[in-house]
């Protein structure tokens, strides 16, 4: 099931595609999903960032690159630098290159604490694509991953929520800049597995319905410049787009 957050004229409202349509629903967090009635023909949606989480969290994957005691570190992206897709992504200028950096995005769908390998999942509502833009030349002087990663709509989110990814441990991530593909991975080639990633954000923090986890960026990092046009594509979900200002 898709679950898309999109712009109406009576403001943002979620909802689920059903044969090319999308069918509002008053909350996507609920079970049972209610309905409104209302709906939205595909051609006519205007997407926005799937949620507005109030947590953002970046996974750094340490194993076999340092000698960190943990295989992964987490570390927080402001909510400020999300962004809907078709957003422009405002590139900080005079501060090095940029990266545009194609993710797995995992959205809680309960609130979520201590979990488990075993019941890690069932604490997730979906997955989406997301765009991880960093300054990439700032991380020798930041360690703490504010500075790089703190720019104008730095985290682009979309399409969609898909809640029924079949194996999120093995989804392919391909980035294109200007129609040509820089990056083909995917999440199989991530250190720390997704459910890895949750277990440990779980063990310092909680997160709540709506919270994001990116899950790192397998060899998707690819450095883009104004005027360029990126598509994050992640198998079994769809096509992030943005372009570069």
């Amino acid at each position: 099931m898709r679950i898309a957050r999109i712009n109406t004229a009576a403001g943002a409202q979620h909802a689920v595609e059903r044969d090319g349509t999308w069918h509002h629903v008053s909350d996507p967090f609920e079970a049972p999903l209610c309905y409104t009635g209302d709906a939205t023909p595909h051609e006519e949606a205007v997407f926005l960032a799937p949620v507005a989480p109030a947590v953002v969290i970046g996974i750094g994957h340490n194993r076999t690159l340092n000698d960190h005691p943990l295989p992964i570190q987490a570390w927080h992206k402001s909510v400020h630098t999300v962004a809907s897709p078709e957003d422009a992504i405002v590139a900080a200028r005079d501060r090095g290159i940029v990266h545009a950096e194609g993710e797995l995005a995992v959205v809680i769908g309960k609130t979520a604490t201590d979990l488990t390998a075993e019941n890690a999942l069932e604490h997730v509502l979906g997955y989406t694509c997301v765009n991880d833009v960093t300054n990439v030349d700032q991380n020798a002087v930041d360690e703490r991953n504010f500075q790089g990663k703190a720019g104008v709509n730095y985290t682009p989110l979309g399409p969609w929520i898909e809640t029924e990814l079949p194996d999120p441990e093995q989804a392919a991530i391909d980035v294109h800049v200007n129609g040509t593909a820089r990056a083909r991975s995917g999440t199989f080639n991530l250190p720390s597995s997704v459910v890895e990633c949750l277990t440990y954000v779980t063990s310092w923090l909680t997160l709540e319905p709506g919270d994001v986890v990116m899950t790192g960026a397998p060899d998707t990092a690819v450095p883009v410049e104004p005027g360029d046009r990126v598509d994050i594509v992640v198998e079994g979900i769809g096509t992030l787009s943005s372009t570069v200002a």
